[in-house]
């Protein structure tokens, strides 16, 4: 069961992709973080990475899916991956597809986390953690108990992070929308998007994705039985 989870800065990715990492044995697969672990690892792949990255040049989407290979390989009896980051073109959709295809491991679901633009920027740039402990705080939606301590430890220090800010924020759903409208375009078309509302509280948002994970294999069995 592979799927791929859209959806702006803030939408709550992350977190729903480590709960189905926790709950579910799925293997989340970041872009960002197979390029560092490829050029540490000394395989023939991670000599190619190295290169290319110490020459300063773009990783090729050629060399991003033989890293997925890679690790597909690496892993045959996970429950299923999550791709994170990838794919971000159409082109790429397409080699993932054929990737996947390939190996007898299709793409199950395509899980669009949509969200308000207005009340996503409300939650994203009241959020503020505890400097000692790393536990999270919103202005309004989840404020410490006591003002200025934190509930956890005991605390008196916080951090905002610097592109929490309106403006950085609305700078980067413009660039997500403008990189990803596209993507949902291509997976809608074939009927393998599903939505999602990525504002919703986040137990109620990890029920949504589990149904339509379990949809989805329901569907392969079902299929794989015909």
């Amino acid at each position: 069961m592979n799927i791929i989870l859209l959806g702006p800065p803030g939408a709550g990715k992350g977190t729903q992709a480590r709960r189905l990492v926790d709950e579910r044995g799925f293997v989340q697969l970041s872009t960002g973080d197979m390029l560092r672990a490829a050029r540490k690892s000394g395989t023939e792949m991670g000599l190619i990475v190295a290169d290319v990255m110490d020459r300063g040049e773009l990783v090729t989407d050629e060399i991003v899916i033989g890293l997925i290979r890679e690790q597909l390989d690496l892993k045959p009896d996970v429950p299923g991956f999550i791709f994170d980051g990838f794919p971000r073109t159409l082109a790429q959709a397409d080699a993932l597809e054929d990737l996947l295809n390939g190996m007898g491991r299709p793409l199950g679901a395509v899980i669009e986390m949509r969200v308000d633009d207005d009340a996503l920027v409300a939650r994203v740039t009241g959020r503020f953690t505890c400097a000692s402990c790393g536990a999270v705080y919103h202005d309004t939606n989840h404020p410490t108990e006591q003002e200025g301590v934190c509930d956890e430890c005991g605390g008196t220090e916080f951090t905002r992070r610097e592109d929490d800010t309106e403006e950085a924020l609305r700078r980067r759903l413009m660039e997500y929308y403008k990189k990803t409208s596209p993507l949902i375009g291509y997976y809608y078309a074939k009927g393998m998007l599903s939505t999602v509302d990525g504002l919703a509280e986040i137990t109620a948002v990890a029920r949504a994705i589990a149904d339509l994970v379990g949809d989805a294999s329901s569907d392969r069995s079902a299929a794989r039985a015909l």
